[in-house]
C-alpha cells in the first residue's frame, strides 16, 4: 500500500475553539495545489481518510476536489492527539486499497511518519503545512515497515 500523510493546510490562528478554525485564503490555495500536483503526476489515492477537524476536513475535501471520484472519509481516530499505534491499527482496514490518503495534524502525522520508517524520534521529520509524506507499505502496516518515497512541502508542488 501507498499510504500519503498530508498535514492540513494554513488555518486561522484564531477561532472560538481550536476545532472550528478553518483554512486562510493562502491554505484553499495550498490544498487545491496540492490536489493538482496529485493528479498531475498519479498520486491519487482510492480514499481519503480525514481528521473531521474542520481545517483537515477542508483540506480534504479541496484535495479531493481536484481529484476524479476519490472516496472521502472522515474517521474520529484522525483528530487532533492521534495515537500512531492506533493509527496504524486503523489504516489496516484498508489494506484492499493500493494507495490511501491521511490527512490530519501536527505532531501526530510524524509521529507516525517516523513510526512506520522506524525513526527513533519523530522530531526527525518536520511536517509542515500542507505538505505530504508519501510511503510505501510493505506487507503489512506496522512499525518500521514503511519505506520513504518522498517528502514534499506544498512550496515545491
Amino acid at each position: 500500500m501507498q499510504l500519503h500523510l498530508l498535514r492540513h493546510a494554513e488555518a486561522e490562528s484564531f477561532a472560538p475553539s481550536d476545532a472550528a478554525r478553518t483554512l486562510t485564503a493562502k491554505g484553499t490555495e495550498q490544498a487545491r495545489r496540492v490536489g493538482r500536483y496529485c493528479g498531475k503526476h498519479g498520486l491519487v489515492p482510492q480514499v481519503i481518510l480525514t481528521s473531521p477537524v474542520t481545517r483537515a476536513l477542508q483540506t480534504a475535501k479541496l484535495v479531493a476536489g481536484q481529484l476524479d471520484g476519490v472516496e472521502l472519509t472522515e474517521v474520529p481516530w484522525a483528530a487532533c492527539g492521534m495515537d500512531p499505534l492506533e493509527a496504524l491499527a486503523e489504516i489496516k482496514a484498508y489494506a484492499e486499497f493500493d494507495s490511501v490518503m491521511l490527512v490530519g495534524h501536527q505532531p501526530d502525522l510524524g509521529l507516525l511518519a517516523a513510526s512506520l520508517l522506524g525513526l527513533p524520534r519523530a522530531a526527525a521529520l518536520r511536517v509542515r503545512k500542507a505538505l505530504l509524506v508519501g510511503i510505501e507499505l510493505e506487507g503489512n502496516c506496522s512499525a518500521g515497515a514503511g519505506v520513504l518515497q518522498f517528502f514534499l512541502p506544498v512550496q515545491l508542488m
